[in-house]
């Protein structure tokens, strides 16, 4: 099954010390705030510049969290024609669409780099505070499942623990499969967590 390409990220034109700036106060709050709790005003403010000029550069407030991370590519349009599918499949064609990523020798360093940032004190609020309402809660509401809010974090944690295993700490012997034993391994596991009795009674 042939992966989808990834689409890189384009920058609108803008002064790149405008642009840096307005960064650095974004990646900031972020960080102590999280996604919720910061605003395009306020970053706008920290970087000494009209509010509009942030939507001007940026688009949205997840767009500029995006941007901030320094992401190589999208998410959301990585993700997107993995879930154009619906649910039946997801975990198959997601397992794909990651390694597709992460196999990558031009992105992998990159996303590599982002992965340690958030281990740093503060970083993990980008990932809980950021990253999951901004990609991956959206993703599970698109494919219709039941409990997003809990199914997704299940989800999230199976593919981080192989991002850090087979790219970070490079686990033996997971770090060296080829990508189709990856996902043979992994993909039930992820379609359990989506569409699968999860054993929870209680939870909605």
């Amino acid at each position: 099954m042939p992966t989808p390409r990834a689409t890189r990220r384009g920058r609108r034109p803008g002064a790149p010390d405008t642009r840096a700036t307005i960064l650095t106060a974004a990646r900031s709050a972020f960080a102590e705030k999280g996604l919720a709790g910061t605003t395009i005003r306020a970053v706008a403010a920290a970087a000494g510049v009209d509010a509009a000029l942030v939507h001007h550069y940026f688009g949205t407030k997840d767009d500029l969290f995006l941007a901030a991370m320094e992401l190589p590519v999208d998410p959301r349009q990585v993700i997107g024609p993995a879930l154009a599918g619906g649910a039946e499949g997801a975990g198959e064609r997601l397992m794909r669409v990651i390694l597709s990523l992460w196999d990558d020798p031009a992105i992998s360093p990159s996303l590599v780099g982002i992965v340690r940032s958030t281990m740093q004190p503060g970083g993990e609020r980008l990932l809980t505070q950021g990253f999951v309402p901004v990609v991956l809660m959206p993703a599970g509401e698109a494919l219709g499942i039941d409990r997003p809010q809990l199914r997704m974090p299940l989800v999230i944690s199976q593919v981080a623990g192989l991002i850090l295993t087979r790219y970070v700490i490079g686990l033996e012997p997971i770090a060296s499969m080829p990508a189709e034993t990856v996902v043979a391994a992994y993909a039930p596991v992820i379609q359990h967590y989506l569409t699968g009795d999860l054993g929870i009674r209680g939870e909605r």
